[in-house]
């Protein structure tokens, strides 16, 4: 049945998925603390409470549930029965068949439970009832049972050991996915935003009379330029024939003209402290505002958190193993997408600790630990930043099995393995491919399908590392920002092109001078806090082309030290060397088009105050590209083009045209762009080009009247034309090919690879 009135729907979904997270979060308590009256008290309010709410609202199967639910521990409280194992079970599964009917109720989606099987099961009876027929005794039976018997038990003693085929642990706990469908704000914090709102409007205001004094300056300006046009007869005429009459015009014009220009420095002093002020009161309301609005974005850990208890309770009953789960700092609070984001992550780390990391109480006897596991979430703040612990006293990493694996699936040689610290090695089991189904009894399943964790921990902005020791357990580490709707960048310069380094990843700044710089077999390193690190070029990890004069390196050999980034990526560091620090900044992170989708290196981009658009770039692409590049010993330097094929770009987005032509330039072509058809046309008939890339929707002229247009002309009938836009039905492609267009790319499924690629072929 489900809830007709919407409104009614919507807060009885809001407030139930609450009410039950409590309530589960309160039987996990009263399981190990059966004797703590204040919560069962709590417990039962809220189960007194949802009862009523389903009564009201006619689910009558949630209701009665409910309602068994509260007399089974109402029995407790009043010393009538004990709230053993057994009885939690039984309510969990009720609290799960609720879940089942809440969701039914709200979505109209069929529950498929047996309200009166639960209710049943709730109140103590067998799940599987066992029938049993009465036959008469048949003393032929009774051998033919013995023999049968015989049969079974050498059956049952031949035991076979079968390893898991499944990279995943096999159980039946779950934890449904997890979707904050609403954020509940304090009124007092609405209040506050919509203050600082009608601040900033009458900050506004105060702005546009500014304006307005700004205006009168100007007028007072302009008559005082005429002033100064009409008397410039007069300094004339005093050259020609001066006279005492002159003169005093001419001093009485410097008196004027001494006394204005002091008035208008008046004004303009004035003018200028009160821009300022209102400049710095309008940031500083701007600033409150939106750390108002994304602090209403944050929430509690625990929203997470308190999904886990449950599961980590019935597998570790299913396992066997006696485990204390410990979770702290779930009212830490995170971006509310983060917090979607990083559950299953975290549940991924849990699952393996419990059926992987963690040994049975006999094993854990047998090795000097104590019979209970203890097992920590852990989640604190440090900065503008979230750490959040997953901590076990298990098995920990074997690094035997860890190199063993990564020679035997050609991640990495042994030479290299020798090389690598221990903290390398054990990031190793991040790698993709690490794992498969025999890796995961050789090194106790950790690595299993880690290489997609580290990537969604990675798109949330964030890093991970691990730590273990063998035989006392690990530590997964997760370092998210609080918020994903700023971050904080270093912008940078190379080749006169500014680029944005994410500030969380870097570590120190420092100038070194070239004689600094070393080599460790043929890569160019120095040395840092004792350490020796890898040191790259900027430009050439993106392949950027060299420009002479100005080239990076060009301008470094003039210089005596040159500035160096330190980024530290987990356990890994990298010094990439730019031309210059240009400034820090808090900016609004926009994700990559589709055009620079998979593109490696890089983030997103974002607008900075002069309007030019700046690639974000990806610190962890960066390492893992100088870790690809770091075979051929020192990275290779692109060849600058000796003959350059010159291409007109034509694109009215801003946007796409700059991605578009820094992809293009850095494939070797020089470009030329235009921001319309008209000014594309004009721009081909001035020069030589030996291909067009156009879009189609653009003002003036469109990309298939641009093209027509083109073909008209005897000495174009050959150039190569490619459309990339946005339309891609079959009666667009065949406009596209009625006008003269060679190739036609589709933006929503663009490819770089194909463009550069038809690009060649047609050239």
């Amino acid at each position: 049945m489900m809830i007709e009135d919407a409104e009614l729907r919507e807060l009885y979904k809001t407030t139930t998925k609450e009410r039950l997270q409590k309530l589960e979060a309160g039987l996990i308590h009263l399981e190990k603390h059966p004797n703590d009256q204040t919560k069962l008290e709590e417990f039962l309010r809220e189960a007194h409470t949802l009862k009523g709410d389903s009564r009201m609202l006619g689910i009558s199967d949630v209701e009665t549930l409910t309602h068994q639910l509260e007399d089974s521990l109402a029995a407790v409280k009043r010393g009538e029965t004990a709230l053993t194992a057994q009885m939690c079970d039984r309510l969990y599964q009720g609290l799960d068949a609720i879940n089942k009917l809440v969701h039914e109720a709200v979505t109209g989606e069929a529950a498929n439970v047996n309200t009166f099987l639960v209710l049943a099961q709730l109140m103590g009876a067998d799940a599987n009832p066992a029938f049993t027929e009465i036959t008469p005794v048949n003393t032929s039976d009774d051998l033919l049972f013995d023999e049968l018997t015989a049969s079974v038990s050498q059956i049952v003693d031949e035991t076979v050991k079968i390893d898991s085929a499944s990279e995943e642990p096999i159980v039946t706990v779950s934890v449904d996915n997890h979707h904050i469908d609403t954020i509940r704000v304090e009124p007092e914090k609405l209040d506050t935003l919509l203050t600082q709102a009608g601040e900033l409007s009458v900050t506004k205001l105060r702005l546009t009379q500014r304006m307005s004094e700004i205006e009168d300056i100007l007028n007072f300006w302009e008559e005082w330029s005429k002033d100064t046009l009409a008397n410039r007869l007069v300094f004339h005429q005093i050259e020609q024939h001066p006279d005492n009459e002159e003169l005093k015009r001419v001093q009485h014009f410097q008196e004027s003209t001494a006394t204005r220009i002091e008035h208008l420095g008046v004004l303009i002093n004035q003018l200028k402290s009160a821009a300022y002020e209102d400049t710095t009161r309008l940031d500083t309301v701007a600033e409150r505002l939106e750390s108002g609005i994304q602090n209403l974005r944050l929430l509690p850990l625990s929203n997470i958190f308190s999904l886990f208890p449950r599961m980590v309770r019935d597998l570790a009953k299913q396992q066997g193993k006696e485990i204390n789960f410990v979770v702290e700092g779930g009212d830490t609070k995170v971006d509310k997408r983060i917090l979607e984001e990083i559950k299953d992550p975290l549940l991924h780390i849990l699952r393996n600790a419990i059926d992987h990391g963690i040994e049975t109480p006999q094993e854990r006897e047998r090795l000097g630990k104590t019979r209970t596991a203890t097992l920590q979430l852990l989640g604190y703040q440090v900065g503008n930043n979230i750490l959040i612990e997953v901590k076990d006293d298990g098995r920990g990493l074997n690094l035997d099995s860890i190199k063993n694996t990564a020679m035997r699936r050609g991640i990495c040689s042994e030479d290299e393995l020798t090389n690598m610290t221990t903290e390398q090695i054990q990031s190793l089991i991040f790698a993709p491919g690490f794992s498969t189904r025999t890796e995961v009894t050789e090194i106790s399943g950790r690595g299993v399908g880690l290489d997609v964790v580290r990537a969604n921990v990675e798109r949330l902005k964030g890093s991970i590392s691990v730590e273990s020791n063998p035989g006392l357990g690990c530590k997964f580490c997760l370092q998210l920002n609080t918020t994903l709707a700023t971050t904080h960048v270093l912008i940078v310069e190379v080749n006169n092109t500014p680029y944005a380094l994410p500030v969380e990843f870097v570590q120190k700044i420092l100038l070194v001078s070239l004689q600094e710089i070393f080599a460790i077999e043929g890569s160019q390193t120095i040395n840092f806090e004792g350490q020796p690190v890898s040191v790259v070029w900027l430009a050439d990890l993106l392949e950027l082309p060299a420009t002479a004069p100005n080239s990076t390196k060009t301008l470094h050999s003039q210089s005596k030290t040159i500035p160096c980034i330190i980024l530290k990526i987990g356990n890994d560091c990298l010094g990439i060397v730019v031309d210059s620090l240009l400034d820090r900044l808090n900016i609004v992170l926009k994700p990559p088009s589709k055009l620079l989708v998979g593109v490696r290196n890089i983030s997103g981009s974002t607008l900075l105050s002069n309007g030019e658009v700046c690639i974000v770039l990806n610190a962890r692409d960066l390492l893992e590209s100088v870790q690809l590049k770091a075979g051929s010993g020192t990275l290779t330097k692109v060849e600058q083009v000796q003959t350059k094929h010159k291409l007109l770009l034509v694109e009215d987005s801003i946007i796409i045209r700059t991605q578009m032509k820094r992809l293009l330039e850095s494939s070797g072509y020089e470009v030329i762009v235009a921001v319309d058809g008209l000014e594309g046309f004009n721009k081909l008939r001035a020069g030589n080009f030996d291909a067009v890339v156009s879009d189609v929707e653009m003002p003036n002229l469109n990309g298939l009247q641009l093209t027509a247009k083109i073909r008209q002309y005897q000495e174009y009938r050959e150039l190569p034309i490619l459309l990339v836009t946005t339309l891609a039905s079959d009666e667009d492609r065949r406009k596209g090919a009625q006008a003269g267009a060679n190739a036609y790319l589709t933006k929503g499924d663009f490819d770089q690879k194909i463009l550069l690629d038809t690009l060649k072929r047609l050239i």
